[in-house]
């Protein structure tokens, strides 16, 4: 049986890049962060402010050469763990496609918060800068994500693992 595709989802700050480090510590596996690389490739070239096109072109980039990668891990024999931002229901069901497509096993994860924790956990991260910031995500871009994300229907999460932190 080949290794096993994690893919953690859930809205902004609800602890997904905790969860991935934590789940990939537990399982031996690799963790790849989509804001991690965002920051790394084109943090030093981000436009302020910030243009959704320009964004979501690079966010394309990423998550392709995640894949590439994460295909060469799992073939390799190690767990993926994907927090790649899957933040719409399209979005979850063209990462099914892609590892169905590939052969590849899936588990999806689903990390939950209340929208007042989770807006104080951003706050927070954006001053303190530590393990699991890669980015700066001011209240009106918490907003905008609030905006774009797409909560799970009650049958989307079946066979899915939820973690509802508060």
């Amino acid at each position: 049986m080949s290794p096993t595709v994690n893919v953690i989802f859930g809205p902004c700050g609800a602890g997904k890049t905790t969860y991935a480090h934590t789940f990939a510590k537990r399982e031996k596996g690799v963790a790849f962060i989509l804001d991690d690389w965002m920051a790394r490739m084109f943090g030093p070239d981000m436009p302020e402010p910030l243009e959704y096109e320009w964004m979501i072109e690079r966010v394309g980039r990423c998550e392709m050469q995640i894949w590439s990668t994460a295909a060469a891990v799992l073939a390799a024999g190690t767990p993926v763990i994907l927090d790649i931002g899957v933040m719409r229901k399209a979005d979850r069901e063209r990462v099914r496609q892609i590892a169905e497509g590939a052969g590849l096993t899936l588990q999806f994860h689903f990390v939950n918060a209340p929208q007042e924790v989770r807006r104080a956990r951003v706050a927070g991260r954006n001053q303190l800068r530590g393990e699991t910031f890669a980015i700066d995500v001011p209240p009106d871009m918490f907003d905008f994500i609030e905006g774009v994300y797409e909560a799970p229907e009650p049958d989307e999460l079946k066979g899915v693992i939820v973690s509802i932190s508060d």
